[in-house]
C-alpha cells in the first residue's frame, strides 16, 4: 500500500493525557503513549481505542531537558482532535489547526 502522508511522521514514544467528554458531559482522562507523530496529527497506543469521530483535547508532554533547563519545567502542547482510526492497539488523531503550548510540571 502506498503512503499518501503530506507531513513528515516521527516514531516517538512519548507521554500524552487524552481528554475526552462523553454523551452525559462527564469528562475521562486516559493516559497512554504516542507511538508516532506529525504536524497533523498521532497515533496513541491503548487498549481502550474510542469510536471514529471522537472529539478529544490531547495534551502532549514535550520530555526535552533543554526546556526543563531553561524554564524549570518541560513543556506541553495541547491540541483538540478528532479519532480518525481506531483499532485494538489503538488510535489515530488528526489534529485542529489551533494548538497551545504551555509549562508543564509533573
Amino acid at each position: 500500500m502506498k503512503e499518501n502522508r503530506k507531513l513528515e511522521r516521527f516514531e516517538l514514544d512519548i507521554p500524552a493525557r487524552l481528554l475526552v467528554t462523553t454523551e452525559n458531559q462527564k469528562r475521562e482522562v486516559i493516559e497512554l503513549q504516542t507511538a508516532n507523530i506529525s504536524a497533523g496529527g498521532a497515533f496513541l497506543h491503548t487498549e481502550h481505542p474510542l469510536p471514529e469521530g471522537t472529539r478529544v483535547q490531547l495534551d502532549i508532554v514535550l520530555p526535552v531537558e533543554k526546556i526543563k533547563e531553561l524554564i524549570g519545567m518541560y513543556g506541553c502542547v495541547k491540541v483538540v482532535g478528532s479519532v480518525t482510526r481506531s483499532e485494538p492497539k489503538g488510535i489515530a488523531v488528526a489534529f485542529d489547526n489551533k494548538y497551545e503550548i504551555m509549562p508543564y510540571r509533573r
